[in-house]
């Protein structure tokens, strides 16, 4: 099939989703010789309008697992804003090391309803956003080494495509129906939906960056120790605080974040499907 760009459409709070989806979308348009767009929808002011796109665009799709699906807050956005126009996509579910659940077919779904065409997809390890050990350093060399071949085994299918095919088949529920439930070290679930980040004011010097890089623009722009609207534990604040201000110690995150840094130490391998 004809393509004439190839785009890395990203959701990335703390930057690892956005490094995938661009290194595999570069890898492809290297090889096509084709130019590479990035569209990141991580922050509120690019959440607005309707972006469309053409038959001749391959679209390379990444969103982070949140609870094992596509953050809900997000969701909507999603099945509102993007018009495929019979374009090609191969969407990505990046997870923490733990499982990628049901995120990867409900992307899947979303982009086909959304008149995508999807030949592809993987879901793919990245260090998890709560912890400084889980998956750390991933994607790592042996990561991008896969996403290298997985760029190649893309090219061949496009170049073998004559028709918009059926939907790629992933791993998953379909349709998804549950949320993974977060549990502590005691093995019992969890519930931290209202907990919010805390700042040691001794730390910081208000530099604005924890304001505006949070993706629900939900921290006080007078007074970043203030959680004025929603917080979906990206850690996007808390990552990207060079004065390591940023925190949580909700008793039941924090019981959480242990059991995954005890329980998921294994190294969890990507995923591919084409």
């Amino acid at each position: 099939m004809k393509i004439d760009k190839v785009w890395a459409v990203y959701f990335s709070p703390v930057g690892n989703t956005e490094k995938i989806v661009v290194s595999l979308a570069k890898a492809i348009g290297e090889k096509l010789n084709l130019p590479v767009e990035k569209l990141d929808y991580t922050l509120p002011a690019s959440r607005e309008g309707v972006n469309f796109f053409s038959k001749t665009d391959l679209v390379i799709w990444g969103t982070p697992v949140y609870a094992g699906r596509i953050p809900n807050k997000l969701l909507p956005y999603l099945q509102n804003h993007f018009i495929g126009n019979d374009a090609l996509d191969v969407p990505i579910a990046v997870f923490g090391n733990r499982s990628f659940d049901d995120a990867l077919i409900e992307l899947r779904n979303t982009l086909e309803d959304n008149g995508f065409h999807t030949i592809a997809g993987a879901g793919l390890v990245a260090q998890h956003a709560f912890s400084t050990v889980l998956g750390v350093g991933r994607p790592d060399q042996a990561d991008m080494e896969k996403i290298e071949d997985f760029s190649k085994k893309i090219v061949e299918k496009i170049g073998i495509l004559k028709t918009s095919s059926q939907p790629i088949e992933v791993k998953g529920n379909n349709p998804p129906e549950v949320y993974y439930t977060p549990k502590g070290l005691d093995g019992n679930p969890t519930v931290f939906l209202k907990a919010k980040p805390k700042t040691d004011m001794e730390k910081c010097n208000h530099c604005g960056v924890c304001i505006s890089r949070c993706p629900m623009g939900s921290i006080n722009k007078e007074d970043p120790s203030d959680i004025i609207g929603i917080c979906i534990k990206c850690h996007a604040c808390v990552k990207r605080c060079a004065q390591n201000a940023k925190y949580f110690d909700d008793e039941q995150f924090i019981s959480h974040k242990l059991m995954l840094e005890r329980d998921f130490t294994h190294r969890a391998e990507p995923v591919f499907f084409i």
